[in-house]
C-alpha cells in the first residue's frame, strides 16, 4: 500500500536479494516431506502457490489477491475466506529469517527468538525486513465447487454466515473450504452485480434485481463459499454441497454454483484486475477501507453504513464482510476430555498441542477487535469519476459513525498520523510493540511512513 514510504528514505530492492542471476524458483523451496515452503519476502504468494502445486500441496491461509509479497502479507496478517478455518496467514508462519534495524540476521521461530517473531508477524514492518519466511502446507485439492448464494436480509445472511463457520462438538468445522460475502446497495445493484467478475450471467442479475424489487429489499447480500476436491472425493462432492446448502436460508431459487480449477478460483482477483486494467478503471485511486468489526455490533454497522452513510451514493468496487473467529473452543474442551479421561504423558505433551486452538495467536502484533467472533469488512472503493475527495470523505463519514456509536472496530491497514491514533489501535499490545521497537531498531530506522514512531 506504500504506507511505510518515507519522502528521502530508502527503498529495499527486494528481488535482489537471491542475486542478479537468481529467478523466482531458487527462492521458493517446498521441502522434501511436502509439509512447509520456504519463500524469500520478496516473492508473490502466485508463485508460491504454482511452485507448491507441483508438488501436489499448498499454503492453507490466503488473501484474496495472491500477486503481493509474501513479507508484505506477513506484515499485516493475511486474511481472507479461508481464515476461520486455517487462522491469517501469520499463525501458518513456522519460521521467519528477519534483518533487523541493526542491520543483522536473525533466524526465529516461536522456540527461537520467540519475542522477534511475533513482532513481525502482523508488525507493520517496524522491526525487521521479512527476507525468509517458512510456510506450512496441506494437501492441495485440484478442484471447487464455487458458490454465491443471494440474501435479501441481513440478520439472515449474517446468521447463515455464522452457521457455516461455528465449530461442532468435536472441534471440526462444516465442510466448506473458504467462506466471505459481499454487500450491494440497491442504488445501482445491476450494474454492481455485474461488475462483480463473471460470476454471475445476465439471466441471473435479472433474477436478483427483481427479487430484491419485490422484496422491498434497501441491500443485497451474497454469501460466497467453496468446497474443495479432488480426484478422491468428486464423485460425492456434488452430494455434500447440497446438503450443506439445504441448511442455509438463502432467497429461493437464488443460489448460484461453477466449477472452477483451485488455481482459477484462488487467483480470481487477478482475472477482473485484468478485465478492469483494459477498460482503464484499474489504475486510479483506490480509496479503501478495511475494518474489523466486534460481532455484537455488525448489526448496527450494516444499518449504519450499508443501510445508512451509502444508501444512494454511487459505489465503484466491491464491498465484501465476512465473519473470523479467533480461537476453537470447542476443540479445547473435546481435547480436556481426551486429557482427562486418557491423561496425556506430560504437562509438556499438553502444551504442545495448544497451537492447535487459537486461529490468531495473541501473542503476535496484529489486533482484532475484543470479541471471539468479529467480521471483516472491506470497503474497496475506485475513484473512477474524479470523486475521490468524496470518496475519503466518505470514509472518514463511515469511521466517525462508528466511533460515535462505540462500536469498538479495529482497522486493518491502517494508518494514522497521529501518535496517540496508534495507542488507541494497539490498545493493550502497544507496550510491548515499543519495547520490541526499542531492542530491535532502536533508531527508528524501518518503515518510518507509518508515521507510529516519528
Amino acid at each position: 500500500m506504500g504506507q511505510a514510504l518515507a519522502p528521502g528514505g530508502v527503498v529495499v530492492d527486494m528481488p535482489s536479494l537471491g542475486g542478479a542471476s537468481s529467478s523466482a524458483a531458487a527462492r521458493i523451496n517446498v521441502s522434501a516431506d511436502g509439509r512447509y515452503v520456504d519463500a524469500g519476502g520478496e516473492q508473490m504468494w502466485i508463485d508460491v502457490l504454482r511452485a507448491a502445486l507441483q508438488r501436489g500441496v499448498a499454503p492453507r491461509s490466503w488473501t484474496d489477491y495472491l500477486h503481493l509479497t509474501v513479507g508484505g502479507t506477513l506484515s499485516n496478517a493475511g486474511i481472507s475466506g479461508q481464515t476461520f478455518r486455517h487462522g491469517p496467514q501469520i499463525s501458518n508462519v513456522l519460521e521467519l529469517d528477519v534483518i533487523t534495524g541493526y542491520g543483522e540476521t536473525v533466524t526465529c521461530s516461536k522456540s527461537l527468538s520467540p519475542d522477534l517473531f511475533n513482532a513481525v508477524l502482523g508488525g507493520l514492518g517496524q522491526f525487521g525486513v521479512i527476507v525468509r519466511a517458512r510456510i506450512a502446507l496441506e494437501p492441495a485439492p485440484t478442484r471447487a465447487k464455487w458458490a454465491r448464494l443471494v440474501y435479501t436480509d441481513f440478520a439472515t445472511f449474517s446468521a447463515d454466515q455464522e452457521k457455516l463457520i461455528a465449530p461442532r462438538p468435536d472441534g471440526s468445522i462444516g465442510l466448506f473450504s473458504y467462506l466471505e460475502g459481499s454487500a450491494f446497495v440497491i442504488h445501482g445493484l445491476a450494474a454492481a452485480l455485474k461488475n462483480s467478475g463473471t460470476f454471475f450471467s445476465d439471466a441471473d442479475v435479472v433474477s436478483i434485481v427483481t427479487r430484491a424489487a419485490a422484496k422491498n429489499a434497501t441491500n443485497v447480500y451474497v454469501i460466497e463459499a467453496t468446497l474443495n476436491y479432488d480426484n478422491a472425493t468428486a464423485a460425492s462432492v456434488d452430494q455434500a454441497l447440497k446438503s450443506v446448502l439445504a441448511e442455509l436460508r438463502f432467497e429461493e431459487g437464488l443460489s448460484f454454483v461453477r466449477d472452477a480449477s483451485y488455481l482459477e478460483f484462488l487467483d480470481r482477483v487477478y482475472g477482473e484486475e485484468v478485465a478492469l486494467d483494459k477498460i482503464g478503471l484499474w489504475r486510479v485511486p483506490h480509496p479503501w477501507l478495511n475494518v474489523l468489526v466486534p460481532r455484537s455490533r455488525i448489526a448496527d454497522f450494516d444499518r449504519g453504513v450499508f443501510g445508512g452513510i451509502l444508501q444512494g451514493t454511487d459505489i465503484a468496487g466491491p464491498m465484501v464482510i465476512y465473519p473470523l473467529n479467533k480461537s476453537k473452543y470447542a476443540l479445547i474442551m473435546h481435547d480436556m476430555m481426551i486429557y482427562i479421561t486418557h491423561m496425556i504423558s506430560s504437562i509438556d505433551a499438553w502444551s504442545d498441542r495448544l497451537g492447535r486452538y487459537f486461529r490468531w495467536d495473541d501473542s503476535m502484533s496484529a489486533v482484532t477487535p475484543a470479541e471471539e467472533v468479529f467480521y471483516a469488512v472491506s470497503m474497496l472503493f475506485s475513484s473512477v469519476a474524479n470523486d475521490l475527495k468524496r470518496l475519503q470523505a466518505q470514509n472518514q463519514k463511515i469511521l466517525r459513525f462508528c466511533d460515535l456509536a462505540g462500536i469498538g472496530y479495529k482497522e486493518y491497514l491502517a494508518h494514522y498520523t497521529v501518535r496517540g491514533d496508534w495507542v488507541r489501535h494497539f490498545g493493550g499490545k502497544w507496550d510491548r510493540f515499543v519495547q520490541m521497537k526499542d531492542k530491535y531498531d532502536p533508531k527508528k530506522l524501518l518503515s518510518p511512513g507509518q508515521d507510529i514512531f516519528n
